[in-house]
């Protein structure tokens, strides 16, 4: 059976890390990108295929706390329980590749987007 969910490139798997650091905190775009030393045009992609296929979930933070701080609204980012799963062995395995070590969850499109 051939494995679903998006491919687990070195940056991909970078930005798994990093969620996984802290999966239950929130991390927004800029600063997921200033982490992991990837440029936005290389994130965001990887953060809406990690999210279509339902391993991460978003939401925009409430308008008061940017508005308050003159700056822009920001999307927040984190793993969800199938997340954490996949970015585990992702993590753990020696190339990378958790397609190895762990089946991923069947794609769950997001209507939102």
């Amino acid at each position: 059976m051939a494995p679903t969910g998006p491919r687990l490139t070195p940056q991909t798997v970078e930005v798994l890390r990093l969620l996984l650091a802290a999966p239950d905190q929130p991390r927004y775009g800029r600063d997921i990108a200033r982490q992991t030393r990837l440029k936005t045009g290389t994130l965001h992609p990887i953060l809406a295929r990690l999210e279509l296929a339902g391993w991460v979930e978003s939401f925009w933070e409430d308008p008061a706390a940017h508005e308050a701080q003159g700056r822009p609204r920001r999307r927040y980012y984190r793993l969800t329980p199938d997340g954490v799963r996949v970015a585990r062995a992702a993590v753990a395995g020696p190339s990378g590749d958790a397609h190895a070590d762990a089946t991923p969850p069947a794609l769950h499109p997001n209507p939102g987007f």
